[in-house]
């Protein structure tokens, strides 16, 4: 292979970021496998957030403690998330992560939301009200199969 072709294709392989959102991501499933307590993993990613973003992630960890207790608390790429049967069932893929300009609460196809031959799986959250927690708990419920 050509010196040229060689850069081209480094090119197109990961970015240092993505390099370690999927070290993370390695790291966060051997926790999971070998059974350890990721809730403080979760918290800890929670307490690094800036305050919208933390807002909406503490309100977010409470419903789900309290709407689908079955549920374990882990990250998934940083991320707060929430799995069953060490499946990620629902996330939080807050703003300041990629700088984006609002967050949103992701559904993994576990979740049970299907409703015909199209749906909804991502839902951005500017705020924690409580119109939102209300919307967020009953979809987190449908999710899970209540």
């Amino acid at each position: 292979m050509a010196s040229s072709d060689r850069s081209a294709a480094a090119g197109r392989g990961l970015s240092k970021a993505e390099r370690a959102a999927v070290s993370q991501a390695a790291t966060e499933a051997r926790k999971t496998k070998a059974g350890k307590d990721t809730e403080q993993d979760v918290l800890d990613a929670i307490a690094a957030m800036g305050d919208s973003d933390r807002a909406i992630a503490e309100g977010l960890h409470a419903l789900v403690k309290r709407v689908a207790p079955d549920l374990v608390p882990r990250t998934w790429y940083g991320f707060p998330a929430y799995a069953k049967n060490g499946k990620v069932v629902l996330f939080w893929q807050y703003a300041g992560k990629f700088s984006t300009r609002y967050g949103h609460v992701g559904f993994q196809d576990i979740a049970q939301l299907d409703d015909g031959t199209m749906w909804p799986t991502a839902f951005a959250v500017t705020e924690w009200t409580p119109e939102n927690e209300q919307a967020l708990e009953t979809l987190i419920r449908r999710a899970v199969g209540e």
